[in-house]
């Protein structure tokens, strides 16, 4: 059936076997294991985690690694990375690109089926200048996936959170519409999304219809909720920072009915990893309190579940 589980981005201060005990101890079937570079210096909330430093691994510590997740009860949904691949800046951008390519290369090696990331975007052009762009650079890296029968689960998050993502945010796969157009110019069954029902929330879309529209492209799960302050939005409107009229939540305390949402998986048949996404700051002052999120997310997840 679903195998529910966590991002580990939320637990950075644990090590991977740490993190996996936790999971095992409080009945999660799996994690997101969060793959950034070793020398990754990104300051972005949740970014920079690395709780397998793909980049560091020799021959002979992934063969022990791969060893010791087959052997561990939890499992791995998913190796996650989620930088902007199509960065103004080219240098940068390329740098990304190469280590999308490497977290691919260790999935393979490592046993594990998925990677999820973003599609990325210059936020300072429009959509069609950043069609033409992923034209230029997406192909290989999915050439490369379907080579090794990896599949890419891209969250449909917007990534316009702050004033330095104004105007278009970071990353490109936000709406079907969108989505239809990246999926015609690579149609590899290995591309496909890491669906997030919060983003379509907080831009006024029905986050159960794309469940239902893209039920072969649903590569791996991503449950998080949110909540959208109406007064709040009555005053800046939705041109406005999202931030400003609406808050990232854990499961069961925002705008999403995830008894709706896991009947439309089972609806569609999905049998897959749906995994907790913790990034309610009103849990956010200590280990503890981020514990007690994914626990508490956990269970209001459960009463739905077999």
């Amino acid at each position: 059936m679903l195998d529910l589980g966590f991002v580990s981005a939320i637990l950075p201060n644990k090590t991977l076997d740490e993190v996996l005990d936790f999971a095992q101890k409080e009945q999660f079937a799996c994690v997101e294991i969060m793959c950034w570079p070793s020398t990754n210096q990104d300051t972005r909330r949740y970014a920079g985690v690395s709780h397998i430093a793909v980049d560091t691994l020799h021959s002979d510590e992934i063969s022990q690694l791969r060893a010791k997740l087959e052997a561990h009860p939890t499992k791995i949904s998913a190796l996650g990375y989620y930088p902007n691949p199509m960065d103004p800046d080219e240098s940068q951008a390329s740098f990304y690109r190469d280590h999308i390519k490497k977290v691919i290369r260790a999935a393979a090696v490592l046993g594990i089926q998925t990677v999820n990331t973003f599609i990325g975007r210059d936020y300072t052009k429009n959509v069609a200048y950043n069609i033409a762009k992923f034209k230029e650079v997406w192909p290989e890296i999915i050439e490369l996936a379907d080579s090794l029968n990896i599949k890419i689960g891209i969250e449909n998050c917007p990534m316009f959170f702050t004033d330095d993502e104004w105007p278009g945010g970071k990353n490109l796969m936000t709406t079907p519409k969108i989505w239809d157009q990246l999926f015609d110019i690579i149609p590899s069954p290995n591309f496909g999304l890491n669906y997030d029902p919060s983003h379509m929330v907080f831009q006024m879309m029905d986050y159960l219809y794309p469940i239902y529209a893209y039920k072969e492209k649903l590569h791996h799960i991503h449950l998080k909720d949110v909540k959208v302050y109406p007064e709040k939005l009555n005053r800046v409107g939705i041109l406005a920072n999202p931030l400003e009229y609406h808050s990232p939540k854990i499961p069961g305390q925002g705008d999403i009915h995830w008894g709706k949402f896991i009947s439309a998986l089972n609806d569609v048949r999905y049998r897959g990893p749906i995994v907790i996404e913790v990034e309610d700051k009103a849990y956010e002052g200590s280990e503890e309190d981020v514990e007690k999120a994914i626990l508490s997310a956990r269970n209001h997840i459960k009463q739905f579940l077999p």
